[in-house]
């Protein structure tokens, strides 16, 4: 397959139609008798999709798998900011999938081991790493296989358990992920100093905890505040406290770090909106640590449930959206105006806000309607 696809004249054909539809393409008779539409297609489906999620591989030669790989797999932003955490000796990935996640996180190890199920997707990435330059171990096997006849010892294992059940639906609790991580953590805290494992973003942390020993860090990763990832890290070592990081890449944010337990031992203060209106990015949404961003940053929220701060002084290092705004009454809406609407705390969605004020989407001013304790508000930016 991959001799077939690198033939020069098939990437140019490849490459002429990165931007034809696809559709009407899959359509024609393939120009080259040795490979497929489909193939054709799929290849350009690759090089589309690594334009904005891996584009360290738009380099010639680079084969690329069917969509559902593409999709399972990491962006090179969030595979990149994880490969500065860990380093070592020998590193080993047990779901290698496309291996984007193993090429960054294996960059500061001496020695790679990638595992995976998937023959075909595997020789592509053995394939592609050869053309980066990049040695590793391949390994054709299924992880469970592995850990029974493995007797190495690793610096750091990682992996990325499938979250689709047998019908392909979504599923988040551990014990139905593949591989169920609490039946394999203590032969993967065996074989690895250090257990990395990616998560849904949807996933609970306070379940999370109660259920999985041996965590002592998180990081919770968004992109330009879409929260993508939850990373676990596991040790058998007993470690004082399990730190939580927040990390909103691509957005010149900071980071926002705490030791998991501190939200409950928090008080926040409460306000009616004064000059300053504080949104958290998402990834600090997803920790829920709404009383802990009041204390830390001596903010004011204006209702229990409105995740929304408030107060006089402009914070520069606040890790969200900061606004100058003033509270209106709805009569001064005028129809037809434009707005980014917010809707937080508050019985009607941006789109209903928008048929019931007449108002259009976009531009550069806002409105959030929210509550504070005093009951319904309307803020509108300055």
């Amino acid at each position: 397959m991959e001799n077939k696809l690198i033939n020069k004249e098939i990437q140019n054909y490849i490459n002429a139609h990165l931007n034809t539809d696809l559709h009407t393409l899959l359509l024609k008779t393939s120009p080259f008798p040795d490979v497929s539409m489909p193939e054709i297609v799929q290849q350009i489906k690759g090089k589309q999709t690594a334009q904005k999620k891996f584009p360290f591989l738009l380099k010639e030669g680079i084969i690329f798998p069917p969509q559902l790989n593409l999709e399972q797999s990491s962006s090179e932003k969030t595979a990149d900011y994880k490969s500065q955490i860990l380093k070592g000796k020998k590193f080993i990935d047990l779901t290698s999938g496309f291996g984007i996640d193993a090429y960054y996180l294996s960059q500061n190890f001496e020695e790679v081991t990638l595992v995976e199920q998937n023959q075909e997707l595997l020789s592509i990435v053995e394939h592609n790493w050869g053309i980066l330059e990049r040695k590793a171990t391949f390994i054709n096997q299924n992880l469970e296989e592995f850990l029974h006849t493995n007797l190495e010892h690793f610096d750091v294992i990682y992996l990325d358990p499938a979250r689709r059940d047998q019908n392909k639906n979504k599923v988040f609790l551990l014990e139905d992920l593949s591989p169920d991580i609490l039946q394999i953590r203590e032969k993967l805290l065996a074989t690895a100093a250090q257990v990395v494992v990616k998560l849904s973003p949807l996933i609970d942390l306070k379940y999370l905890i109660s259920v999985l020993p041996g965590i002592f860090r998180i990081e919770i990763i968004a992109v330009r505040n879409d929260v993508k990832e939850v990373v676990i890290f596991l040790s058998k070592e007993q470690k004082e406290g399990i730190t939580v990081n927040c990390i909103n890449l691509e957005s010149g944010e900071s980071a926002f770090s705490f030791t998991f337990g501190e939200e409950e031992k928090s008080q926040a203060l409460y306000s009616e909106p004064e000059k300053f209106i504080y949104i958290p990015n998402n990834a600090i949404l997803k920790a829920g640590v709404f009383n802990l961003i009041s204390e830390r940053f001596e903010l004011k929220k204006l209702h229990p449930n409105t995740h929304i701060y408030t107060s006089s002084q402009n914070i520069n290092d606040f890790p969200g959206r900061v606004m100058d705004m003033e509270v209106i009454e709805s009569k001064q809406i005028k129809k037809k105006e434009q707005f980014n609407i917010i809707s937080k705390n508050y019985p009607l969605k941006p789109e209903d806000i928008k048929k019931k004020y007449g108002l259009k989407d976009g531009g550069k001013d806002y409105l959030i309607f929210t509550q504070s304790k005093k009951g319904k508000i309307i803020l509108k930016s300055v």
